[in-house]
């Protein structure tokens, strides 16, 4: 199956019943082997689905044991956590290759593969890592493919994994943003962070996501909101996962106001009630700024996203408008109006 859905649309509770459910059916293999296997790209991820499948499995008649598996922390206690087998595993393939490696894990009783963001998985630096996991799993077997985005490329690539697959489309892209109220801000560059604080003291956004293009961009962002007084913190790769997984831990619960974060927060995480996401710098593709902007809004909540656009970065918001077949129109906020040109703004 390849499905496509919206960013908070369920994908999560939609794979997790049926697979789970399909369990039920089938005989357990002795000695317990996993029968599930979830692939997604990141470690927030892979707790998110663990929970979800957690919950999920609750409804179960028999015991299901469930193991989530990610890099970051100590590979110990999940190789404990692995003794006597697993019926559902839910891991980064990194992690998954490396348990594997210490004859830890055996999935030749496999029946349900399931790519979560299968996108990010069969393109860049996990491409190979999905292609050496697909070498230990059974022939036969189903594969299940979720993502809110498949760029023609990367759809080309998932055919290749599937046979004659059942194409599901729900909550189509220009319906799912159609709850998003999008403001596109023209600011120069340099005054993005002071916009930023007015912004949030003017609109009283409660709690703000903020993307960034760089890890050095989100200390250096969340470093001069909490000198202007705001709670806000960074949240990319180069942080321990304990450090990660606590920031997270804050935003959710309110301690955390801001919380300013590279890509990595873009996929899959999901934040209940996130009314409002800023693109202080413009994502590079499109379909990245869809999964951005997927922060908020969701479960058809409405939401707010804010673009900031520079004299440089105007055709490039130009270009993900035209690719998503809207106009957003620009505004002005008195006290930041932008003096840049483009031309000034290429040559600085």
């Amino acid at each position: 199956m390849l499905a496509t859905a919206a960013t908070g649309s369920g994908k999560t509770g939609a794979y997790a019943f049926a697979a789970l459910h399909r369990i039920e059916d089938i005989a357990r293999p002795s000695p317990r082997r996993p029968r599930v296997l979830v692939l997604v790209p990141t470690r927030e991820l892979a707790a998110q689905v663990g929970e979800v499948m957690s919950e999920v499995k609750r409804f179960l008649d028999g015991p299901t044991k469930l193991v989530v598996l990610y890099g970051g922390v100590s590979i110990n206690p999940q190789l404990m956590a692995l003794r006597g087998g697993a019926d559902v595993v839910v891991a980064t393939p990194g992690r998954l290759l490396d348990v594997a490696n210490k004859n830890a894990l055996n999935l030749s009783g496999l029946h349900t593969l399931v790519l979560d963001e299968a996108d990010r998985l069969l393109e860049g630096r996990f491409a190979d890592e999905l292609a050496r996991v697909l070498t230990r799993l059974p022939a036969q077997r189903q594969n299940l493919l979720f993502s809110a985005t498949f760029p023609p490329a990367v759809e080309a690539l998932a055919q290749r994994l599937l046979d004659d697959p059942v194409r599901v489309d729900v909550g189509q892209q220009a319906t799912a943003l159609a709850t998003i109220a999008e403001r596109a801000i023209v600011v120069d560059a340099a005054r993005r962070t002071p916009l930023l604080v007015r912004l949030i003291a003017q609109e009283g956004w409660p709690r703000v996501l903020v993307f960034v293009a760089t890890r050095h961009a989100c200390d250096h962002v969340a470093d001069k909101l909490r000198r202007a007084g705001l709670a806000a913190a960074a949240f990319h790769s180069d942080a321990s996962q304990g450090a990660r997984t606590q920031v997270l831990a804050d935003f959710k619960a309110g301690r955390l106001r801001v919380l300013v974060a590279t890509d990595l927060g873009a996929r899959g995480i999901d934040i209940a009630q996130m009314p409002v996401v800023v693109n202080h710098d413009l994502p590079r593709a499109t379909v990245d700024y869809v999964h951005r902007i997927g922060r908020t809004a969701r479960a058809g909540a409405a939401g707010l996203a804010v673009s900031f656009v520079s004299a440089a970065t105007e055709a490039h918001f130009r270009l993900i408008e035209k690719r998503l077949g809207r106009r957003v129109p620009r505004e002005q906020v008195p006290g930041f109006e932008p003096t840049e040109t483009a031309a000034h703004s290429a040559l600085n």
